[in-house]
């Protein structure tokens, strides 16, 4: 928890707040890419690449 408030405090100071939707759509898809191996989801994925 304590990298998270890091993470969340640079971005207050540094006012890079474009950052964090930057990180979510990362996290989003690296969420995808894990929890898809063997769902219904995949057909869908592949065709982002």
């Amino acid at each position: 928890m304590e990298f998270i408030k890091d993470i969340l405090g640079y971005l207050r100071h540094r006012k890079k707040y474009w950052l964090a939707s930057l990180i979510f759509i990362l996290l989003l898809i690296g969420f995808l890419i894990v929890f898809a191996g063997n769902s219904v989801v995949a057909p869908f994925i592949y065709t982002l690449f």
